[in-house]
């Protein structure tokens, strides 16, 4: 090939080359020249429920308190002889009255015994009959000097010895009648069976166990406190319990108060009064403030503080913004509000009225915008 066709073709592929990179530096200087498009900033859209305001409420200043319910009156049912267990018809949760007679233990021997008892009584009750007569007899001997003093003397002592003999042989049979009683067995209080601990024909020791009796109509709470709160503590005062399966709180009043601490760990002993209800039970779990004094302070529903920070704080909204507010917080208490039953709690470091964001709202990022839906504001 000759030497001038190859500088032909060099020189066109250099003007190739010029004109390739001419256009693609035509191609990217506008988006180098271009201005940069604004960030959408982040924004956030609320609903009525979404906000709440700081509010003043009356708050109770309590002590907290805790303890399993006991019916205030129980018993236990005990067999009071010995013998077979018959006629045993009530289970757990019959209702029964005072003096019901629920079960008797087998008194064949205990009518025996009755029997026998009665039979001597009525064998004393003929010779203090004879002596009687005896005596009687000598007495007129003796007036009429028939007989020494002494014969009349001998009549008298055989008399009240047979007076007392009867007089043993009656508290016998009274023994032996009470025996027989004690055979039928009787609640001593109305309630309802909360046990049954012996079975039909069981042959039962003397006090052994056979129903629990429970009276629901009244319950207590024992709880134990130190002896700082005890002092504060009069009888009287209101709480507020929640039981363990129950959905709205129970009130309570204290009954009395222990007037000795435990030995070992120098606690209290506080009797809180619940009246009976329904779904109350003798043994469930039950914890609650009990009040010493009601104040009035700026609350927020608790779920509106958040802890997911080294200091507790709230979402607020301030102008249209979202601000993370650290919060001091204090007494809580259970306030039903529109209908809703929420706990608050105390804050110190907000103002009232101050829109604070509500659980639902979730966590929100400091500084994201605001929106609200029609009709919040």
């Amino acid at each position: 090939m000759k030497r001038s066709t190859l500088w032909i073709l060099s020189g066109v592929a250099v003007a190739v080359l010029l004109a390739g990179g001419a256009r693609w530096a035509s191609q990217r200087k506008p988006a180098v020249n271009a201005a940069p498009t604004a960030p959408v900033a982040n924004q956030i859209e609320l609903s009525a429920s979404d906000v709440t305001p700081v509010q003043k409420i009356d708050m109770v200043m309590g002590l907290p308190v805790s303890g399993t319910l006991k019916a205030s009156q129980s018993a236990m049912v005990k067999a009071r002889v010995a013998g077979e267990l018959m006629d045993l018809v009530v289970r757990e949760g019959d209702v029964v009255k005072a003096g019901q007679s629920i079960a008797r233990i087998d008194p064949t021997e205990y009518q025996a015994r009755e029997r026998q008892a009665k039979q001597q009584a009525d064998a004393a009750q003929a010779q203090v009959e004879i002596a009687q007569k005896q005596f009687d007899n000598n007495k007129a001997l003796v007036d009429q000097g028939f007989i020494s003093q002494t014969a009349l003397q001998n009549s008298v002592a055989s008399l009240n010895g047979a007076k007392a003999t009867h007089m043993a042989a009656v508290a016998a049979l009274d023994v032996a009648r009470k025996a027989l009683d004690d055979a039928s067995i009787r609640s001593p209080i109305s309630g309802q069976i909360a046990q049954r601990l012996a079975q039909p024909g069981e042959r039962m020791a003397l006090d052994a166990r056979i129903v629990e009796v429970v009276n629901l109509s009244q319950l207590e709470l024992e709880a134990a406190m130190p002896a700082a709160d005890a002092s504060l503590v009069r009888p009287g005062m209101k709480a507020q319990l929640k039981v363990e399966g129950m959905d709205e709180p129970v009130p309570a009043k204290v009954l009395r108060i222990s007037p000795a601490a435990q030995a070992g760990s120098r606690s209290v002993l506080v009797y809180l009064g619940v009246a009976g209800q329904e779904g109350l039970r003798q043994g469930l779990f039950s914890e609650g403030t009990l009040g010493t004094r009601t104040v009035q302070a700026l609350a927020v529903p608790l779920s509106s503080v958040r802890t997911d920070k080294p200091q507790p704080y709230v979402q607020v909204i301030d102008g249209e913004q979202v601000r993370h507010v650290t919060v001091q917080t204090g007494t809580r208490a259970e306030k039903t509000l529109n209908n809703i039953t929420l706990t608050w709690v105390e804050v110190q470091g907000l103002a009232e009225g101050t829109p604070v964001l509500t659980a639902s709202a979730g966590a929100v990022r400091e500084g994201t915008q605001v929106k609200f839906t029609a009709g919040v504001r």
